[in-house]
């Protein structure tokens, strides 16, 4: 393996690993305080409250998969969905507006996932992944493997 190879492998972990460990404060969030409050969203879009329980799989079974490099694209698209699914049902009036504190972009957390997730989605887990595929497309464990 050249050594820009492993670079790239090592930025596509970082990255992976960044979006998963910062998701899953989210996550865990949800967990202990619940999802009530996203009935009211939902409904004004005419969706079921059920939904709303899809939350816990972007936003702790997607990050934890990211983390092990399993299903890696899909995670992550899991995440970039949560995020747009955040926009519309919840901060669509803020899509245009900056924080009045440091001025950011009002979405601005919500658009770093969705464009990291999607940047994972296109550049895959890289070698550092327990669900990694060879060049033939077998999966493979990176055990033994250079």
């Amino acid at each position: 393996m050249e050594p820009s190879a492993r670079w790239d492998d090592i930025g596509k972990l970082v990255l992976r690993w960044t979006v998963a460990a910062l998701m899953l404060f989210h996550g865990v969030y949800k967990i202990e305080h619940g999802i009530a409050w996203m009935a009211e969203p939902l409904r004004q879009f005419g969706l079921p409250f059920f939904i709303g329980y899809s939350v816990y799989v972007a936003e702790v079974v997607a990050p934890v998969l990211l983390i092990l490099g399993l299903f890696t694209r899909l995670s992550a698209l899991a995440i970039a969905f949560d995020m747009v699914m955040a926009v519309v049902l919840v901060l669509r009036d803020q899509a245009f507006t900056r924080k009045e504190m440091g001025g950011g972009w009002a979405i601005e957390l919500e658009a770093f996932f969705f464009f990291a997730s999607l940047a994972i989605v296109f550049l895959g887990a890289g070698r550092y992944a327990i669900g990694r595929r060879t060049d033939s497309g077998r999966r493979t464990s990176d055990a033994g493997r250079r």
